[in-house]
């Protein structure tokens, strides 16, 4: 871990703010995109020796999840699974879309990038009103070596994402 930690910590420090300049018609809105995320942080992360990878894994009991792994050269890593939860059950654009949510907060919260997020209801399903914030389920492992099945995950993020949701986009960054 001390390999990684010492990158990160160099890593962070040269990230970029995630620019906001997806379009949400829906709310009429700007929110950073996965294509955002990765350009704020991947230049500062490559720099320093570390590599992101995003595969999706499907457990025992057929729940789909991002695996998020920054992977440092010295073969330290630090893993982060985040669940694929989908709208619509068997629509693979829908799957392909939550997939891209998943991965973009996986990295996004994984590397405390601030970013606005005002497409978080089209993507669960939601059409007339903003509810409230959805809960994020993921877990996190650090380990030198490869990551295992992720173990139970819990609602990690709750506490974080309704405060996002009552704190002004200023608040956020």
């Amino acid at each position: 871990m001390k390999n990684i930690a010492a990158a990160l910590v160099k890593a962070q420090s040269e990230m970029a703010v995630a620019t906001k300049d997806a379009k949400n018609p829906f709310f009429r809105s700007s929110y950073a995109d996965l294509n955002a995320i990765r350009e704020a942080v991947m230049p500062a992360l490559n720099k320093n020796g570390i590599v992101v990878l995003q595969p999706t894994i499907t457990t025992d009991s057929g729940k789909s999840f991002v695996r998020t792994t920054l992977l440092h050269e010295s073969g330290e890593q630090i893993t982060s699974d985040t669940e694929i939860v989908c709208a619509k059950a068997n629509d693979p654009q829908a799957f392909g879309s939550a997939m891209s949510y998943a991965r973009r907060y996986s990295l996004q919260s994984l590397m405390c990038v601030g970013a606005e997020d005002n497409d978080a209801e089209s993507a669960m399903g939601r059409s007339v009103t903003k509810a409230a914030a959805t809960q994020t389920q993921a877990t996190v492992t650090v380990a030198d070596t490869p990551a295992s099945e992720p173990k139970a995950s819990k609602p990690s993020f709750r506490n974080a994402r309704k405060a996002a949701a009552t704190s002004s986009s200023e608040d956020l960054i």
